[in-house]
């Protein structure tokens, strides 16, 4: 059986009630395109979850998947670029987030 590799990310929205709502409104019917983006870099199971402001995904992705595969196929889809600009009006960078960067991978800090 082939091993995923798991990562987790974090990233606040912006603490607005009617944001937060409208934000998870599209989560709940995510573009096909967006789907399909997602599949497409190897990318085998990902859930996001909240508390208050702050979000979390996992992903599980197979051997073909790499962030720098994924931003790169990502800036050449009008379609993801287009989610991602709608998104951020409802996403803000962690306070140690570098200039442009969203999502930050979280550190494996306990496991058994």
């Amino acid at each position: 059986m082939e091993a995923l590799k798991r990562y987790c990310l974090a990233l606040d929205l912006k603490n607005d009630p009617t944001l937060i709502a409208e934000y998870e409104a599209y989560h709940r019917d995510v573009w096909p395109e967006i789907l399909q983006s997602i599949r497409d870099s190897d990318i085998r199971h990902m859930e996001i979850f909240r508390v208050e402001n702050r979000l979390f995904m996992i992903i599980e992705a197979g051997p073909e998947f790499s962030f720098e595969k994924k931003g790169a196929a990502d800036a050449q889809n009008e379609k993801v670029q287009e989610w991602e600009t709608l998104m951020w009006k409802y996403q803000q960078a962690l306070p140690t987030a570098n200039p442009g960067e969203k999502w930050i991978p979280a550190q494996s800090i306990f496991k058994i």
